[in-house]
């Protein structure tokens, strides 16, 4: 329980819903109860009445006889139906508030887990698999949520029922009670053995379908290459053997959940037949009536579930343990990105790198070594290299995903940790060299990074990414709805509606990571002309492999394994013939070979 004990602030924030469910539970359990002792008032009415009734026979004090025994056993009738009826009200009004209750607390723990997860550093996505991630605020809380709502619920009620019936059965009868009771011990130890393997079962299930879909997924979304290399009849076979895989398990646990059921009723007939027996003896002995009989055997219909649950609810607790560990786990994970001020100001747009080392901590790979360089206000600088030269990570260094190893950055001459992290990537326009768009209309995907924008801002934007001709193509224009993460467009339309949304938020600083890759160079000219004027007002970073991005540029660095090679305009790097001007005269010439 000792994970478990993290819920316990939810448990107190809900504390009325629990107690009234509790009180709830002891009234239903009393109406429970009752009409086992109205059945044996009844059916003593009946062995003690029957033999003066035959006596009547053929007097007409027979007929009125009879008139009195039946309006009795009527009343009786009605009285069990009452009871009935009363504890159904309060069963539902158990479910209304525990089970809310676990609803409740499932929707605040799934919140609390998502708003975590959005404060964490990149870090701990590249640590982390999506799928685990997403298992661990689905499959886990759902889990959670079965210890607080079921486990609780039939808890309270064996606590109860047990508290109100056994000294009832006792004050009748004590040797009845213990035959009675013999076999309710073996069903739950049964009953835990059984659910165990069940779960297990069901987890192998569980991965079974998880591979399934994961093969389908990969096999749908990579459609096009599946179908280019004639394919098909590999994914079939790959398909139906996972199925068989599925099948076999699922049978697997068919044949254990068919024992569960015969199990229960196994248990339960046995300790009718004990309370039958043992009930005979006593009654000819004297100590019990035959309504006595009957009582008990409701008394031991009404403990079974209650019992036949605790083998349940302790494998529920052990699987909600289990889940709530690794949720906290997560929970426990705190984000090194925090503001050490929570500055909030308006930014103007000077950025210093002073001495800027970086090691990804996942990987232990040194990224960037003593990087030193400075962007004044309204400039704009390129960052020129090959691939694996820490390129993208001077970007995620001035959005602050992560912080640098050693040195440091400071933007208008402040250090980059005392501003409050919400309100410096606010003013940030950040186009990624993975271009990720949203299952929803292109307009709303470039309004997606401002909270406010009127037509003619989103229609400027797409204007100035040179998006807006293509856009108009569409049949639905604006409102044209994108597949997942944007497969309905060309890469290069995706890394347009990428810039567009940057632009669309007229940011402060504007990042550009390889923003221009899928693009040929009369569509890269074109957006570079069309962003020219925008560059004038704010401070750019445009980050490439291509030195025809850097024409725009007012100072250059050239980055080689995470160090600067060289730097400077673009007139002055030529005339250095370095490596800026051996990589700028291999790319003419594969342009001129185009």
């Amino acid at each position: 329980m000792k994970d478990l004990k993290y819920l316990n602030k939810y448990l107190f924030k809900y504390k009325y819903h629990l107690l009234l469910g509790t009180l709830f539970m002891i009234v239903s359990n009393f109406f429970a109860v009752f009409p086992a002792q109205v059945v044996r008032y009844a059916f003593n009415l009946v062995k003690e009445n029957i033999e003066m009734y035959r006596l009547y026979e053929g007097f007409s004090l027979q007929e009125d006889f009879y008139e009195i025994f039946a309006s009795a056993i009527f009343i009786y009738g009605g009285i069990i139906i009452l009871l009935a009826l009363a504890r159904g009200v309060f069963l539902f009004l158990v479910r209304q508030t525990i089970i809310v209750m676990s609803r409740l607390i499932e929707y605040d723990l799934k919140n609390e887990i998502y708003n975590h997860y959005q404060e964490l550093p990149l870090s701990f996505y590249r640590r982390n698999n999506t799928g685990d991630i997403m298992n661990r605020i689905s499959e886990d809380v759902s889990k959670v949520r079965m210890y607080l709502g079921p486990a609780i619920m039939y808890s309270v009620n064996l606590v109860t029922l047990f508290l109100i019936v056994i000294p009832i059965m006792f004050s009748v009868n004590a040797t009845l009670t213990w035959y009675s009771l013999i076999p309710l011990p073996f069903l739950s130890v049964s009953i835990y053995f059984v659910n165990n393997l069940m779960n297990k079962r069901s987890e192998e299930i569980q991965r079974s379908q998880s591979q399934l879909s994961t093969l389908v997924q990969e096999a749908f979304s990579g459609i096009r290459v599946l179908k280019s290399f004639a394919r098909e009849d590999d994914s079939l076979r790959n398909f139906t053997k996972e199925t068989n895989n599925y099948k076999y398990r699922s049978l697997r646990l068919t044949f254990v959940d068919s024992l569960f059921f015969p199990l229960i009723m196994g248990m339960v007939g046995l300790s009718v037949i004990l309370v039958v027996y043992i009930g005979g003896v006593e009654v000819m002995n004297g100590a019990v009536t035959a309504g006595n009989i009957a009582e008990f055997i409701i008394y031991v219909n009404l403990l079974t579930w209650p019992v036949t649950s605790v083998g349940w609810v302790t494998s529920i607790i052990q699987r909600a343990a289990a889940s709530q560990k690794r949720i906290n786990e997560f929970l426990d994970t705190d984000t090194q990105i925090t503001s050490t001020k929570e500055l909030e100001k308006k930014i103007e747009g000077d950025i210093v790198f002073e001495n800027v080392s970086f090691t990804y901590p996942d990987s232990g790979i040194k990224a960037l070594k003593n990087v030193s360089f400075s962007v004044k206000k309204g400039e704009t600088l390129a960052v020129i290299g090959t691939t694996g030269s820490g390129k993208s990570t001077i970007a995620n260094l001035i959005g602050r995903m992560y912080d640098p190893t050693s040195g440091s950055i400071t933007i208008d001459g402040v250090p980059i940790a005392e501003f409050n992290v919400q309100n410096l990537r606010s003013q940030l326009g950040y186009v990624p060299q993975d271009v990720f768009l949203f299952s929803d209309s292109i307009k709303r995907n470039i309004a997606f990074g401002a909270n406010e924008l009127t037509e003619a801002q989103i229609l400027q934007a797409s204007k100035d990414a040179d998006l807006h001709e293509n856009v108009m193509g569409f049949p639905q224009k604006y409102e044209t709805q994108l597949g997942e993460r944007g497969i309905t467009l060309s890469g290069g339309q995706k890394q347009r509606v990428s810039i567009a949304r940057a632009i669309a938020r007229d940011p402060k600083i504007m990042v550009m990571d390889d923003a221009l890759s899928a693009v040929d160079t009369k569509t890269e000219n074109a957006i570079l002309n069309a962003l020219k004027k925008i560059m004038k007002q704010r401070t750019s970073v445009i980050i490439s492999h291509r030195v025809s991005s850097a024409k725009l540029a007012d100072y250059i660095i050239v980055l080689d394994d995470g160090q600067i090679m060289e730097q400077g305009t673009e007139a002055e790097l030529l005339a250095q013939n370095g490596p800026y001007k051996e990589l700028y005269n291999k790319q003419l010439q594969g342009e001129a070979v185009e």
